[in-house]
Order: C-alpha cells, then structure tokens, then sequence
C-alpha cells in the first residue's frame, strides 16, 4: 500500500471565551489556526493528520506544500515510525524542530490513521493496548488578566463538572481568586514562560503551599533544564509542550526536575515520537505523561488515542473556549469532566468535508 496524493487544508475557524483573547499570544487571539493533512493510498484509504498552525499557519502550510508532501508521496506504508525518521534525515538541514517538525507532526498522524483503518483498529490498539475508554479532562482556561473573569470562568467549569482547571494566569491577585472557588478542584498554573528565576521561586514556594498540582513552563526558555532543576521541590513541575522529538525529552528527564511531560502531538513529531519517549519511560512512576492538546481537530483524537493507551492514566487538557463550529460532526467533549475516546478504526473520526469548504483559507 503506497501514498498516491497528499494535500494540506489550512483553516480558521473562530471562537469565543469570554475575555479580551489577549497576553498569551502575538496578537489578539480569537480564531482556530488549523493546518491538515490528507493522505490517500492507492487502496483508497484516506488519513488524515494536524500540524501545529497557531499564528504559523501559512508557514506550515508552505512547508508541507513545498518540501513535506512531495517527500511522502509513493512511500510504503508498512511502517509510519520509519517514513517519519527518513523524513527526519531528509530534512535535518532546514530545521530540526519548530516548522518542519510541526509539518511532520502533521503526516506522522495521517500515516498512523491510515495504519489503524488498514488493520480496522483504533490508533491506540497499535501503540500497544487499549487500556481505558474514557478519560479525565482538564478545563484549561485561556489567560483572562483579570481576577473577576477568571474566577468567574474557573466555578462555571467546576459547575460543569470539571474537577481540574488550569489557569493561565501570571499574577497573584488572578490566582488567589481561582483558587478561592475551587470547591475540591485541582488546581494548575501554567505561565508559558513568563518569570524570571526569582519570581518562578517565589510563586513556586506559595503555588505548592495551596496545593497546585503543577506549575507549567515556568521560566524562559523552555528548554533550560538546569534553570528548572532550581525550583525543584518547591511544587511539581511540568514542561515539554515546547520541545521537539523524544531526544529534546530525553534530556528534559535527564535534569531530573520535571514530574509532568507534556509532549504536543502535533509539535513532537506525530505519533511515532510519542511512542519513542513511552519506550523511555518504561515503567518508571516518578515520571507522568500527561500530553500537551489544545486542538479541536486530528491532534483533539491523536492525543485522546494516547491517552487511551498510556500506562498510566493522564488528564486530557480540553481548552475552554467555543469554537464556531467543530471539525468533527460527533467530536466527544467533556461531561461531567469525563471524556470518551472514540473506538473506530484510526483515529475514530474523519472530519467534516463541508466545513472544511466552508472555514478553508484560500
């Protein structure tokens, strides 16, 4: 069975939640950036697969146009991990991580849809077992900047039926009143990298006096391991949805100070990378996986498949915003904080071809 077409769709689907959409991203932030990534074989299957686009769509978008896709087309699909690693070589001297490993994300997951249709098998069948069908969500709210909004967002996920919310959120006065209304809920605190050292140990100390599960990506880069090593102790930390193949988490386990790797699907480098860091893990349990997924698209059902197959059980982030409309015409949510994982062939679910026509971008 080999590759006959391949083609990106690049999308924008906009969305609501509830604030200014301001202080995590270059710009205002209100839209959906999806790039996919359709791969037909010559036995008809079709698979399809998300590179990470937000703000970077149209660079993506080129990347597989013009270098990714053409590389894949006439390639036997007995084995996604190994076209994924003669990608890799291929492309190694433009870029080893950031676009064109998020380009590659996107065939990767594509190629292991068409694997799991082949066999008549969900995805995570072939990662190694199917090992629950439902999973725990997390509200991950957006970055309000403002204690009244995020507060009133944090009790109308824990009246949802959430029993995890994480904030986004890089002042005390924001968090203090989340905190305030957690009703039992776990909190987490992710900063996307927004403290100096001394500011990360200060809220480190007082995060883990009020008994935060995590604090996320605390400091800049994301990729300074020793830097994170000093806060150690002081609360969990997570980190990862930043870093690029299982050898940039190879050395984020390493330093020896993160409890919570965050692996993004459509930035890692697609399935086959997330099943080279689940190999280094082995069985270790001082160690979590809980993946990196504020998608709607294939990377929503990529991560619910790993999810489903990890030996231990993770939180599926679920970003509490609402879309427009939904690539998928059944995508499962969130009820009651639970969230089921689909059970058909691949990744479950192929997306809706009307409104792919209708929010494509030309």
């Amino acid at each position: 069975m080999k590759v006959v077409a391949a083609e990106s769709f690049r999308l924008a689907i906009p969305f609501s939640d509830g604030g200014r959409g301001e202080g995590m991203t270059p710009s205002v932030w209100n839209r959906l950036d999806i790039v996919l990534v359709r791969l037909e074989t010559d036995s008809g299957l079709v698979g399809w697969g998300e590179a990470f686009a937000y703000f970077c769509a149209g660079a993506v978008k080129a990347m597989l146009d013009e270098t990714v896709l053409p590389l894949v087309i006439g390639c036997e699909l007995d084995d996604p991990a190994a076209i994924s690693d003669m990608l890799q070589r291929r492309l190694s001297l433009f870029g080893r991580y950031g676009i064109t490993i998020f380009a590659l994300s996107g065939v990767d997951i594509a190629l292991w849809d068409i694997k799991g249709k082949s066999a008549g098998l969900p995805i995570s069948m072939l990662l190694g077992q199917r090992r629950r069908d439902t999973l725990p969500a997390y509200a991950s709210l957006v970055r309000y900047g403002h204690a009244e909004t995020a507060s009133r967002f944090t009790r109308q996920a824990i009246s949802e039926g959430f029993r995890h919310v994480k904030l986004h959120e890089v002042t005390r006065p924001e968090i203090s009143a989340c905190h305030a209304v957690l009703d039992g809920a776990a909190l987490m605190v992710d900063v996307n990298c927004g403290w100096t050292t001394d500011e990360a140990r200060s809220m480190a100390d007082w995060l883990g006096e009020i008994g935060a599960l995590w604090l996320e990506e605390p400091t800049f880069p994301p990729e300074d391991f020793e830097q994170l090593a000093q806060l150690s102790g002081r609360v969990a930390l997570s980190s990862g949805e930043n870093l690029c193949t299982a050898w940039q988490f190879k050395s984020l386990i390493e330093a020896g100070s993160v409890k919570y790797l965050q692996p993004s699907v459509t930035k890692v480098g697609g399935f086959s990378e997330i099943a080279k860091l689940v190999t280094m893990l082995g069985s270790r349990e001082d160690i979590a996986i809980m993946p990196h997924s504020p998608y709607f698209g294939p990377g929503y059902l990529a991560t619910l498949q790993i999810g489903s197959a990890l030996l231990a059980e993770p939180l599926f982030e679920y970003l509490y915003v609402w879309p427009e409309t939904q690539i998928y015409r059944s995508l499962p949510i969130p009820e009651a904080g639970v969230i089921r994982v689909p059970d058909g062939p691949g990744l479950g679910l192929d997306p809706d071809p009307e409104v792919i026509q209708r929010y494509r971008v030309q």
